[in-house]
């Protein structure tokens, strides 16, 4: 397992190294921005309010509202990368490596945009009559040839693999870890728990967990946020030493008590890029795929609406995380036992007992990390059993959702170097092709966004409004008629899919 892990190990890093994926990733980004107009910054609170205030389109199709979309994909995306991932990149990388997961976030707000786009204009109907739609389609969809069918199927694979790992036993096992260490519950106590819980959620699909998700991820991420909130008003005066840190350290690279000597610039924005798509996820093509599910009446709208997921995930949740570690000073300190530095599982604990009275702090980050973990579990049951649908067919779903359940036991009592490194390294494999595939379909997405965004600047056109303006562009009537792949339409029974847009 030790090689298994350092094989493993070192593929992530090549991937995830200054010549694979990071200048891809932010590359795509900055060329998306640019292309949409810095639409990330322009319309951010007027996707807000689409979201969080108006949350559904009146008369729309689908399975879930926009807002149970937005919950379902900040369920997958608000988990360990939020504690455990942000600790780890400044722990290694230093302060400055915040500021590049700030970069990864807003950049990647337009990735994020651009992908539910797609997820949404070209989604289809399974043969349950749910909506499917995600890169596994969109890349063979809207990429013509055998390109396209080989980023989709590419996609596909990886995301299932994925799901697994970063969506699956890397949760699992952050959360029994952390009840053993707080509160002294067996591991297998945790996991027989948990694994219930899952499948008592994950059996009635995707309804089941927007309804869950809508409840129940507004009030975890107030409830962390509030924490760290108190703590940042209880050591304002450290704050403006802590940016000046974060954005001197971004360039010039620092060394980590117990880090690498001399740690680089490289370090820092490998590690601020590497954790910062582990957090919001922009760019990797999953978010699209709960964006499909969605009731809305136009992709553009569920884009913006999915957008603001990374906002909230990276410029509210993991800001408030790493200003907290940052400004209590556990980011350098040592573990006065071991003389080395303190862990990235334990260190945001730290960074919170040491800014609430008690145990408060540790309590709180324990059961903040037990509900972000578990809600990303169930987020990515459902990307994972989209993608077997994807790969093997309707047929295959509900014994996914029953091994997906109990794979979460074996997270919880099993040491899992390894998977994360493959997580680290399966996450990697999916961005590739989504990216590629973003960077060809950018005509598109450009060209509808403005056409949309022109009709309708404010994002208040109802269905009758957006359906005139609307009339006579290219493939609206065949999205809205059901004759082609992408539709809105309702089919009953087996789905025979026809031929792809062009």
């Amino acid at each position: 397992m030790d090689a298994l892990a350092t094989t493993l190990g070192d593929i992530s890093s090549v991937i995830w190294g200054p010549f694979v994926l990071i200048p891809l990733l932010l590359g795509t980004g900055l060329y998306l921005t640019i292309r949409l107009g810095g639409l990330q910054l322009v319309k951010l609170g007027a996707s807000l309010r689409l979201g969080l205030l108006k949350r559904k389109d009146a008369g729309a199709e689908g399975d879930i509202s926009q807002f149970q979309a937005l919950t379902t994909a900040l369920a997958a995306t608000v988990g360990t990368g939020n504690i455990v991932g942000v600790a780890t990149a400044i722990g290694i990388g230093g302060p400055g490596a915040l500021f590049w997961m700030w970069v990864t976030g807003l950049l990647g707000m337009a990735s994020k945009y651009s992908e539910a786009f797609l997820g949404v204009r070209y989604r289809g109907t399974d043969a349950a009559g749910e909506k499917s739609g995600g890169p596994q389609y969109y890349l063979e969809r809207g990429i013509k040839g055998p390109f396209g069918k080989f980023l989709a199927l590419f996609f596909a694979i990886a995301a299932t693999l994925a799901c697994f790992g970063i969506g699956n036993m890397t949760q699992g096992n952050s959360i029994s870890a952390n009840m053993e260490n707080s509160f002294n519950v067996a591991p297998w106590v945790t996991g027989l728990v948990l694994t219930v819980l899952a499948m008592a959620v994950l059996v009635g699909g995707i309804k089941s967990i927007g309804k869950v998700t809508a409840g129940f991820v507004p009030v975890m991420i107030i409830f962390y946020v509030a924490a760290a909130l108190y703590i940042l008003i209880a050591n304002v005066g450290g704050i403006p030493a802590a940016f000046a840190q974060i954005f001197t350290d971004a360039f010039t690279g620092t060394s980590a008590v117990g880090g690498f000597a001399g740690s680089a610039i490289i370090i820092a924005v490998q590690f601020g890029v590497a954790r910062g798509i582990f957090s919001n996820e922009s760019g990797m093509g999953s978010a699209a795929i709960a964006a499909a599910a969605a009731q809305t009446t136009h992709p553009v709208r569920q884009g913006l609406v999915s957008m603001t997921q990374t906002f909230i995930d990276t410029i509210i949740v993991v800001t408030c995380t790493g200003l907290v570690i940052i400004t209590t000073g556990v980011w350098n300190m040592t573990d006065p036992e071991t003389g080395e530095q303190i862990s990235a599982a334990l260190m945001t604990g730290q960074a919170f007992s040491y800014g609430l009275p008690g145990q408060w702090g540790h309590w709180i980050v324990t059961l903040g990390l037990v509900m972000f973990a578990f809600s990303t579990i169930l987020g990515w049951s459902y990307y994972g059993e989209r993608n077997i649908e994807r790969l093997i067919g309707r047929r295959a779903v509900m014994p996914f959702r029953v091994v997906f359940s109990l794979i979460v036991f074996v997270g919880c009592t099993t040491e899992l170097t390894a998977v994360w490194n493959f997580s680290d390294m399966m996450n990697g494999l999916m961005a590739l092709p989504n990216l590629i595939g973003l960077l060809i379909m950018s005509g598109l997405i450009a060209r509808e966004t403005k056409w949309y965004l022109k009709n309708d600047p404010k994002l208040e056109a109802d269905k009758a409004q957006i359906e005139d303006f609307m009339a006579g562009r290219p493939g609206w009537a065949e999205w809205k008629s059901g004759d082609v792949v992408g539709s809105s339409h309702k089919y009953g029974g087996d789905v025979q899919e026809p031929d792809p847009i062009r």
